[in-house]
């Protein structure tokens, strides 16, 4: 296995904007699905250990599809914004707004990290709408950045009232790992490529008030320039916390996360969703299904044998 410093991301998949076309997308989708690292118990797949070792100091959750399987809310909070502005792309046969699948969300979303980045990637791709925001097809950049804001911030705000409804549930394992780390006196963080505003709404409704208010680190897709898979999320976060990388574990649910997190020097484990099960999740240190069986201790003892740089 590589050395987490061998990681190196595909050609230009720090912007796959500009990398991804349409055919490419469902070819890359294509071909992590076919190596599939599903496991059906919730006993891990391990990497094979090495003598030298590591001490788990902190431990980072992604949110959106780690501490709750949110991506099926995403997607109908940006349906109902394509509805309400009556967003229409040049290409589009459909009658109606802009619809994103279920089939296409879980590419895309599986693919290109952050909300903006997405509707960047899918107006280049089908040409820029036209709306309620805009008559005509914006042709510069400043109205093209200002329909995304736009769609975004309301995407975002019907996102919060999904959430507010009291009907979504944290992810099994979570809550009772966060304890058990925090009683460890571990560090606790949580790092999301989702929109600040977004995340500590789901934190405050799903983790509770104190738990989110004693974590260690948070950070949002605000604040830092690069979306995952870029690393920055997870090196800023180390920084913060005063720990080395190889001392990190990352909770994440999909590629994109995991090349973020090795990206950083951190191991990191996968516990997936249905739209992620599929994935090529080879460098993982353990992949799961969810966190229900998972103790600190079995963490604490992957970090101790994950290989080491050679």
């Amino acid at each position: 296995m590589a050395s987490s410093s061998m990681l190196l991301f595909p050609p230009n998949l720090f912007n796959p904007l500009a990398f991804y076309s349409r055919t490419r997308l469902a070819s890359s989708f294509k071909a992590n699905t076919a190596a599939t690292s599903k496991t059906t118990s919730c006993r891990p797949f391990l990497v094979v250990a090495s003598a030298s070792s590591r001490a788990l100091q902190a431990l980072i959750f992604d949110c959106d599809g780690v501490i709750l399987e949110s991506e099926h809310l995403h997607r109908q909070a940006y349906n109902d914004a394509f509805a309400y502005f009556n967003v229409r792309c040049p290409s589009s046969s459909s009658s109606g707004p802009l619809n994103w699948s279920l089939e296409f969300y879980d590419e895309l979303q599986n693919l290109i990290g952050g909300g903006k980045p997405k509707m960047r990637w899918y107006f280049k791709e089908h040409g820029w709408p036209t709306s309620t925001i805009f008559d005509s097809s914006p042709e510069n950049d400043d109205d093209r950045a200002k329909l995304i804001d736009i769609l975004q911030d309301w995407k975002t705000e019907r996102y919060k009232e999904i959430i507010k409804s009291g009907t979504v549930e944290p992810r099994p394992g979570v809550l009772r790992l966060m304890d058990e780390a925090k009683a460890a006196g571990k560090k606790i963080a949580v790092c999301s490529a989702a929109t600040k505003s977004s995340v500590i709404l789901c934190l405050e409704n799903l983790i509770g008030l104190e738990r989110f208010q004693g974590l260690d680190c948070f950070l949002a897709g605000d604040d830092v320039k690069e979306k995952k898979p870029d690393p920055s999320i997870y090196i800023t976060a180390a920084k913060r916390l005063n720990v080395m990388g190889k001392d990190c574990l990352v909770v994440e649910d999909s590629v994109i996360g995991l090349l973020a997190a090795t990206g950083a020097g951190m191991s990191c484990v996968i516990s997936y969703t249905p739209s992620t099960a599929n994935q090529d999740f080879k460098e993982a240190a353990a992949i799961y299904p969810d966190l229900s069986n998972v103790r600190l201790t079995d963490l604490e003892a992957l970090l101790k044998n994950v290989v080491t740089a050679k």
